[in-house]
């Protein structure tokens, strides 16, 4: 057997979800409201309700799961299923639905890596500026430690924060998170990626603090960022900026505790292109500094990469939300512009197929972050218009994106790097935000209007990988 074909013993074969995106009860058993609520009731167009109808159904995914080698599965905990409004009182109907569903996951043998946030913040806490807003930092970290305290005995595997540069980046840049329509706003989005890692410093410490059995860490999605011409200095330098955005800012704050000169340069350059700065205070730098110590392991959500041109014109976003081919455009002024790369195949959703980029990011962050522990995929996937057709949805494309970044996550393993687990987006098909439910990442094809579950191609290839350690 080649070594280049063979995954370690205790490695994690995961499926991942979100609260939000398959709970369905957005309303229901004392849940307060979320920012999504009200931003998709006006625009009218979808519902997360009933989604995939986890909040029933969760027997069911676990059985499937146990039934297809899925060892370890991706939930988060709806923070205002807990705190309806983000703080005070607690709704013991939430909180006694998690403590049933973590029994069930380990009756299904499947280990549960729990996220306290995953895109939902109490509206409560949203309407008053969200993480821009100190005192959201707060009550978050109060949830955190409530969590910690109840859930302690049934989860061993936390993340504070799913992809808070998405977070970021669509309610400030892109305008397509709510309350929708902020565009450009680099300052704003940088100083949410500042004030979300110190609210997950501050958790991390309050986990270390407690003497909490188990590990801790954080989900960033990460993107490979290279120059359209890697000889033009332009190209290159557009790059550079839009890894900072993304990747460099985020890992400083995580593994160094504190921002590289060059790192906090280049971001307040860009807040500056806006006519804002960065708040960012020696008591916070002291808390990262101390978290960085203890993170266990990083997540990293990984889909795609970039190629970036120069770009100096007006800021043109284009949301391909519908999966029409060719509409997606995002050209940030002084920044750069995303193109594509001519041989790299694309999803309807304009997403560039391309493994290689995850092995560089987990290659560069071996060498350039030696004190990191480990790596799980948290997140990988293709979303598609999948079709059941005679009762069986045949999806050789999912097969092949899979297979292509398993190979390049055990390449990089071969290199050095400590990456435990791989976790697809998503364990079933789910709601997904602006896509709604035409965008399908699942193993397990969802009929929306039956709630039945049919395993797809995929399901089944990916179970043998699972049993046997080997990627065929």
């Amino acid at each position: 057997m080649s070594a280049t074909c063979a995954f370690p013993e205790g490695f994690i074969f995961g499926g991942a979800t979100a609260a939000y995106q398959c709970e369905g009860e957005t309303h229901g058993h004392g849940k307060g409201l979320v920012s999504w609520d009200g931003f998709l009731a006006e625009r009218g167009r979808f519902s997360a309700d009933p989604a995939s109808d986890f909040y029933h159904r969760y027997e069911q995914d676990l059985a499937l799961c146990e039934r297809f080698g899925i060892n370890g599965i991706r939930i988060s905990i709806a923070w205002s299923r807990i705190f309806p409004e983000g703080t005070g009182t607690v709704n013991a109907e939430g909180v006694a639905f998690y403590h049933r569903l973590f029994q069930a996951c380990h009756a299904h043998g499947v280990e549960p890596y729990v996220t306290l946030h995953h895109f939902d913040t109490p509206q409560a806490l949203f309407a008053q500026g969200d993480f821009l807003n100190r005192a959201t930092i707060d009550a978050f970290e109060k949830y955190a430690r409530f969590c910690f305290a109840e859930y302690g005995r049934e989860v061993r595997n936390w993340f504070t924060f799913n992809e808070i540069w998405a977070v970021a980046s669509n309610t400030y840049i892109e305008g397509t998170f709510p309350p929708g329509g902020i565009t450009g706003r680099l300052d704003q989005a940088l100083q949410c990626n500042h004030n979300m890692m110190l609210a997950h410093a501050r958790a991390v410490l309050a986990f270390e603090e407690a003497g909490h059995p188990g590990k801790i860490g954080v989900v960033h999605t990460l993107e490979g960022k290279y120059p359209y011409d890697e000889l033009d200095p332009a190209d290159i330098e557009a790059a550079r900026k839009e890894d900072v955005l993304q990747n460099q800012f985020l890992l400083d704050a995580t593994f160094r505790g504190d921002y590289a000169p060059d790192t906090l340069a280049c971001a307040q350059g860009l807040a500056a292109l806006c006519g804002g700065e960065l708040d960012i205070r020696d008591e916070d730098l002291v808390c990262l500094r101390a978290a960085a110590r203890h993170n266990d392991y990083l997540g990293i959500n990984y889909y795609q990469s970039r190629f970036l041109r120069a770009y100096d014109g007006p800021n043109i976003l284009h949301h391909n939300a519908t999966g029409d081919k060719g509409t997606e455009r995002y050209a940030l002024r002084g920044v750069g512009e995303r193109v594509n790369k001519e041989g790299i195949p694309r999803t309807d959703w304009d997403w560039l197929i391309y493994p290689e980029g995850m092995y560089d990011l987990l290659v560069r962050i071996r060498l350039q972050y030696p004190n990191y522990r480990e790596i799980l995929i948290t997140e990988n996937g293709m979303g598609a218009k999948d079709e059941l057709v005679d009762g069986v949805v045949d999806d050789p494309y999912r097969i092949d994106y899979v297979r292509a970044h398993l190979s390049w996550l055990l390449r990089a393993r071969e290199a050095g790097v400590n990456v435990s687990g791989y976790f697809l987006w998503s364990l079933m098909d789910m709601f997904s935000w602006t896509n709604g439910y035409n965008k399908r990442y699942g193993f397990f094809y969802v009929d929306f209007a039956t709630q039945d579950r049919v395993p797809k191609a995929s399901a089944y290839w990916f179970a043998q990988v699972a049993r046997t350690g080997v990627l065929m």
